[in-house]
């Protein structure tokens, strides 16, 4: 028994025309983004707090709150975000279906066009558009039209979950700093470990998008030294400055 060989995946074995890739980006987009929000957001309180007083107690209740009110956020944002998304694609799809039972020649002369606009000739445009409306005339439609995959849409659990994940892991690298590094060395041992991972998260964002990894990497160490340093000041400013 001959199993079914994807062509694309065979002859290009490290590019990504798998199934499921937009489910796959989708939920590291979103843990990436939670896990740099939850690094940047609860540092930010921690060290505020360190600058207003050198007790551990009021560290480990704002990091907490921080933590916890973040992940919540983090998860719903990003589910009420993507189930969106996901509306709108189901909504354009319905439109789809519509259209082609509704005039199907009309739907295979917008194919042929689409086809020539990408640079093929008339004939070869109107060759592949009827024999990919044969096949799959749907799909072939929203993959032109719209770039949707009808059976690759992006999931809003699988975005709110990977981002309150992600944003909880981020937030206990600063919490877990703060309160496991010696008092006077321990806003210096947290702006260093905030530092580094912005840097990882960065760059791994940069590598999702295909981006340039050092500007990435380079923006989020100057947001989040910007963000350290205000919070550290004000609560310098209200509270006992440590020595």
């Amino acid at each position: 028994m001959n199993a079914t060989v994807d062509p694309l995946a065979s002859s290009h074995p490290d590019e990504p025309h798998r199934a499921g890739l937009a489910q796959r980006l989708n939920w590291l987009r979103a843990g990436v983004l939670g896990a740099n929000d939850g690094i940047v957001s609860t540092a930010a309180v921690v060290v505020g707090v360190a600058g207003a007083t050198s007790e551990s107690l009021p560290v480990l209740l704002a990091g907490t709150a921080a933590l916890v009110g973040g992940a919540i956020s983090m998860a719903l944002g990003e589910y009420v975000s993507v189930a969106s998304q996901r509306d709108t694609e189901h909504a354009l799809i319905e439109k789809e279906k519509r259209e082609l039972a509704d005039d199907p020649e009309a739907e295979l002369e917008e194919l042929t066009g689409l086809y020539q606009a990408q640079g093929l000739s008339r004939e070869t445009a109107e060759k592949v558009a009827t024999e990919l409306t044969a096949k799959d005339a749907l799909g072939a439609h929203l993959a032109a039209e719209l770039n949707i995959d009808r059976d690759d849409l992006v999931s809003p659990w699988y975005a709110a979950i990977a981002s309150a994940i992600a944003f909880t892991i981020g937030a206990l690298l600063p919490l877990a700093t703060m309160l496991l590094t010696p008092h006077p060395e321990r806003i210096a041992f947290t702006f260093v470990a905030v530092l580094i991972a912005l840097g990882v998260t960065g760059y791994v964002a940069a590598w999702i998008g295909a981006a340039n990894r050092g500007k990435a990497v380079l923006r989020t160490l100057i947001g989040g030294t910007l963000a350290l340093v205000a919070t550290f000041l004000v609560g310098s400013l209200f509270g006992t400055t440590v020595g």
